[in-house]
């Protein structure tokens, strides 16, 4: 099922249908990665090198001042890595955005004579995506605490972005079709396979470069994975819960 829905969202990717939205969601993921990577660097020149220029620096002897380049190359490193744990919190927030015209775009063309999915109001769109925004960047934090203990940094990269992206990005396609708290139950019930679903999108998010794609990849997953458990389970509704 999941391998299956797989290939349905890779070539989803490249189809024609969804190609204004790949640029969209592409653009809009490289502009807000610029105005990041940009505000972190700022907020670090402003605040952090003048303490450690005062604060360091003077006390150096005068042959030690290379050591002025290595900080800034250890300040450059910091910086990337911190762009890179955001990177996850960007894309899905982007995602929240864009996932209805995904959706939309697949269940005309790949399911001909079902019903279309509805859109989710617009203030419901973006409270939901902000609340996950927080959610996503705490469970990076803990994520990056990980790295420091040998043979845990992979897996809790892993098992924190893997179950995050993929109960949100499940959820969202699920409430086209169902209320909220049914959504949610209806994830819950399938955790097993929504989780290694997760560990897909966690896998292509590792992806240098196309990780840029994941928006639409986990939007795409996610929509044929939904519809292949609503014909497991035709009877799941709120009501039996």
């Amino acid at each position: 099922m999941i391998v299956h829905a797989v290939r349905l969202s890779l070539a989803n990717l490249f189809a024609p249908e969804t190609r204004s939205v790949f640029w969209k969601v592409l653009g809009l993921t490289l502009l807000a990665l610029v105005v990041i990577w940009f505000g972190l660097r700022e907020t670090f020149i402003a605040f952090a090198w003048p303490w450690i220029e005062g604060a360091m620096m003077p006390n150096l002897p005068d042959w030690a001042g290379w050591l002025t380049f290595v900080f800034g190359i250890v300040a450059s490193l910091g910086l990337a890595l911190g762009l890179a744990l955001l990177l996850a919190p960007v894309t899905a927030i982007i995602a929240g955005f864009f996932l209805d015209d995904v959706a939309e775009v697949i269940e005309t063309r790949d399911y001909p004579g079902e019903a279309v999915g509805t859109a989710l109001p617009l203030g419901q769109a973006i409270a939901g995506s902000l609340k996950f925004l927080g959610v996503v960047i705490l469970g990076n934090l803990i994520a990056l605490f990980l790295l420091f203990i040998p043979g845990v940094n992979l897996v809790a990269f892993f098992l924190v972005n893997g179950y995050l992206l993929g109960r949100e990005f499940f959820e969202f396609a699920a409430m086209r079709y169902r209320p909220p708290a049914e959504a949610r139950l209806f994830r819950a019930k399938h955790a097993s396979t929504v989780l290694l679903a997760g560990f897909v999108i966690a896998a292509f998010l590792a992806i240098p470069i196309v990780n840029l794609m994941t928006p639409l990849f986990a939007a795409g997953l996610m929509v044929h994975l939904h519809k292949a458990l609503s014909r497991r389970d035709p009877g799941f509704s709120l009501r039996q819960n």
